[in-house]
């Protein structure tokens, strides 16, 4: 069975991208980061004065990637944004004013309202930036997101790239596994079957005459529940299934994910169904192959 020959078509879900956007009054700076995730977990965080883009940047952001949790922080550094206002509310301020000095009176309390208590108020101060034209640094915004997105798909396309070869190479070392685990099949039964003989013949004084052909015929139905030719059958058509995935385009690491666990459905089986001390081997060498492409499996998106 053709195991190598990478494609090269996985991308892992890890990566990093950045990009830095300069202007005359003032500069955009845009990180993304990606790890692990089941699915699309986006965290975009922008400056307040760019809350309304925040649309633009996840549509940006889902046409890149399918798989990972993927954090984006836009940072602007603009001398106008700097420049906040503090803004007071004196019609609410006064009313609680007014308020104080009733309840001063109604219940004859002391003192002054301080301006350390009126800025523990609700509602009495707030600071806003300047209504920037936002267009004016939209565009570049944008651009500086894509820049960076795709700076991570590059990434998680070269990291793809080395898990694609490793997942190869290991399912190649499976496949020579399951032709030994074949090749040794036949002595495995025609053992078990001589294990059932004896067992039979020892018991045959207390049983009686029997028919022979009867009895024939029951070690070779008990021997056939030994035989793991089905498993290795299906081991064979999830390897085929796995190499045919690897060529897909679109997100598979969820697909493949599924046809591992298959993988070791099967080989528990064989495992379950043999004693023998070689089969036992092969059947630990398979599952521990198979564990290693579970774990590089968890990276793909």
């Amino acid at each position: 069975m053709e195991v190598n020959g990478c494609d090269c078509m996985l991308k892992s879900m890890t990566g990093y991208g950045s990009h830095v956007f300069e202007y005359m009054d003032g500069s955009i700076i845009v990180e993304i980061r990606s790890v692990n995730h089941r699915f699309l977990d986006l965290n975009v965080k922008v400056p307040r004065s760019s809350t309304k883009m925040e649309d633009d940047i996840r549509k940006i952001i889902q046409s890149f990637f399918q798989r990972g949790k993927i954090e984006v922080l836009v940072q602007i550094d603009d001398d106008q944004l700097n420049a906040r206002e503090v803004h007071t509310n004196w019609d609410v301020l006064d009313q609680y004013i007014s308020q104080m000095k009733i309840a001063q009176k109604r219940y004859d309390l002391g003192g002054k309202v301080s301006v350390e208590s009126m800025a523990l108020l609700p509602e009495i101060f707030t600071v806003s930036e300047p209504k920037l034209a936002t267009q004016s640094f939209r565009i570049p915004l944008l651009e500086a997101i894509r820049i960076a997105a795709v700076q991570v798909k590059e990434m998680r396309e070269t990291e793809g790239m080395f898990l694609e070869k490793d997942l190869r190479k290991r399912l190649e070392l499976a496949d020579e596994i399951i032709h030994m685990i074949g090749a040794h099949r036949p002595a495995v039964i025609n053992a078990y079957k001589e294990r059932i003989r004896k067992r039979v013949m020892e018991q045959l004084p207390a049983l009686g005459e029997l028919d022979q052909d009867r009895i024939h015929q029951e070690i070779v139905l008990l021997g056939e529940k030994g035989d793991v030719t089905e498993e290795l059958t299906r081991l064979k058509s999830h390897i085929n299934h796995f190499l045919e995935t690897l060529k897909q385009q679109n997100a598979v690491g969820r697909k493949l994910d599924f046809i591992i666990q298959e993988m070791q459905r099967e080989g528990n089986t064989i495992g379950a169904k043999s004693n023998d001390p070689v089969m036992s081997e092969h059947v630990v060498n398979l599952k521990s192959e198979l564990e290693k492409m579970k774990e590089q499996v968890q990276n793909i998106e």
